[in-house]
């Protein structure tokens, strides 16, 4: 053990990615990273992340933030719940932990957003101290490692990983170890194509010893694709243009919007258009000009969302809200100052790059 325990050091040593939040282990830098990373490809984490502190450099300026300022920084992250614990937990760290994290596993698992494997890595990787954390990635090396048969998501063999993660631990080297195991699943043992000829443990791993790394980890079959058509319109008048902010529970809550929805059975994107601008605005509208057809992702839906320009049919401007909590008309250029759900970004960008609009 103490073979492989230093192999994965030494290689970690040679091999660690330069990221931002590894120059100090600051404890607020570690935690925000790890949030960040959870959903979250590396590449993408890293310039969120660097924008993020030069916004909010400390604890303290989170809890005093404005929640659309902070939605709008996590704007295209996506699982904005990830954002709304941030604050909260911002506010309970001012407010009883002096603006700083806890160096305990158990005041940090109480805190919003917090789980068994983001307090094991603030724990780890910030304090050092000698707490287990497991990954898909690390999921991954351990099932090639023990050459594990079943599913790494059932419960016994989830446990198995985790208590073999305890097991592994250096004493007093828990933070470079945790790193290297999930870099070593990030750069070398890779889901497809792994790279087993450069793997430092290589001779200690039973599925690469058995010629049976392409068939680990063993997965849960996939849940099944959900595929949802919506309809949404830029209603202008004057000059502005209308959004309104979704309700504070529900998906992409506080999230600011156009109008629109799902597409009902039978229903052309033209007729659901209509009919969606009625029912949450009570606001007649019509002259429909096709923009673009955005399509984007989120856990297991696929949303094809067919865009549109719209006009008032008849005089009236303000809207009676049925699906939101509140509505805004406003100048084109000053959309980028709202936090947007993914498909309505993509909408904007489109207007702006492909169209030279909102410029």
């Amino acid at each position: 053990m103490k073979k492989l325990q230093q192999q994965l050091l030494d290689w970690f040593q040679e091999n660690a990615r330069e990221l931002p939040w590894r120059k100090t282990y600051t404890p607020y830098h570690v935690w925000i990273s790890e949030i960040m990373l959870q959903q979250t490809q590396m590449d993408r984490v890293v310039d969120y992340f660097n924008r993020w502190i030069s916004r909010f450099p400390d604890l303290k300026s989170i809890a005093g933030a404005c929640e659309q300022d902070v939605l709008k920084l996590w704007e295209g992250l996506g699982y904005y719940s990830r954002a709304r614990n941030i604050i909260k937990s911002a506010n309970i760290l001012v407010a009883e932990y002096c603006g700083k994290l806890p160096a305990d596993h158990n005041q940090l698992l109480k805190l919003p957003g917090i789980g068994k494997y983001t307090a094991g890595a603030i724990m780890s990787i910030a304090f050092n101290k000698e707490y287990p954390l497991v990954d898909a990635n690390i999921e991954r090396v351990f099932a090639r490692l023990f050459n594990l048969a079943q599913p790494v998501k059932d419960k016994k063999t989830s446990a198995f990983i985790w208590r073999k993660a305890g097991d592994l631990l250096p004493y007093g080297k828990a933070r470079e170890f945790n790193q290297a195991l999930m870099e070593l699943g990030a750069l070398v043992c890779i889901a497809k194509n792994p790279r087993c000829k450069i793997c430092p443990i290589k001779t200690d791993c039973q599925a690469f010893s058995f010629d049976l790394v392409a068939k680990r980890p063993v997965l849960n079959a996939p849940a099944k694709t959900i595929f949802i058509e919506m309809a949404t319109g830029i209603l202008e008048q004057n000059g502005r243009i209308l959004i309104q902010k979704r309700k504070p529970k529900g998906v992409w809550a506080n999230l600011w919007e156009f109008p629109g929805g799902r597409l009902e059975a039978g229903e052309t994107p033209e007729m659901a258009l209509v009919r969606e601008y009625l029912e949450e605005t009570e606001l007649a509208v019509g002259n429909l000009k096709k923009i673009t057809t955005v399509k984007h992702s989120y856990t297991i839906y696929r949303v094809t969302l067919h865009c549109y320009f719209c006009s008032l049919m008849d005089g009236r401007l303000e809207p009676v809200l049925h699906g939101a909590q509140e509505y805004r008309w406003v100048k084109p250029e000053e959309l980028s100052d709202f936090a947007l759900p993914a498909g309505h970004r993509k909408l904007v960008d489109h207007l702006q790059n492909e169209m030279g609009l909102f410029m």
